[in-house]
């Protein structure tokens, strides 16, 4: 606070006193105070709207893709345990005998893997500053995705699969690759 007064007070000095007047000089304080402070504030309100309005999405979308994990596609508990540790097992299984799945089958356990989680790419680096590392993100990012391929597997709704593992954080990383473009080019 004392070093905003002194900045004021020296500003005005020569060029805004008249004639020795203190009411007049502090008017003068009074006003640059009330800019500052007033434009100080309007960037804090919008950087917090950004951030909540980013952490609204990002809850949302958080939800829905739970609920997707664990209740949607139609998706029932079952009676065994389901399960794949074999990296690329399920991929080569789609891709070695298309003609045997739907098309929408193809698209939900391939493209949709990737797509669905390129959010957090973007979300997670954007909230936690310590996650705009690409090291720190990625190991965050599988502890996290491994624990829900693990929930999905004690809790029968759904498998543990080491290839959803692997097509999430191609997903994850598109999506910090786009972050990391857009901060690049937005701070150029």
């Amino acid at each position: 606070m004392y070093k905003l007064h002194e900045f004021i007070k020296q500003s005005t000095s020569s060029d805004y006193f008249i004639s020795g007047s203190s009411s007049l000089e502090g008017f003068i304080y009074r006003k640059h105070f009330v800019t500052i402070t007033l434009q100080t504030t309007l960037k804090d309100v919008f950087i917090l709207l950004k951030r909540n309005t980013a952490l609204l999405l990002f809850g949302s979308y958080l939800l829905i893709l739970l609920y997707s994990m664990f209740f949607g596609f139609s998706r029932t508990q079952s009676p065994i345990y389901m399960y794949n540790f074999m990296p690329f097992s399920t991929v080569k299984n789609y891709i070695i005998h298309y003609e045997y799945f739907p098309f929408s089958t193809w698209i939900i356990n391939l493209a949709g893997n990737i797509g669905v989680f390129i959010p957090f790419g973007i979300f997670l680096p954007l909230l936690f500053p310590i996650l705009r590392n690409i090291f720190r993100f990625i190991i965050i990012f599988i502890i996290g995705i491994t624990m829900l391929e693990s929930i999905q597997l004690v809790s029968k709704r759904g498998s543990f699969d080491v290839d959803d593992i692997i097509l999430n954080t191609v997903g994850a990383l598109i999506g910090f690759i786009v972050y990391v473009g857009v901060k690049k080019k937005s701070n150029a």
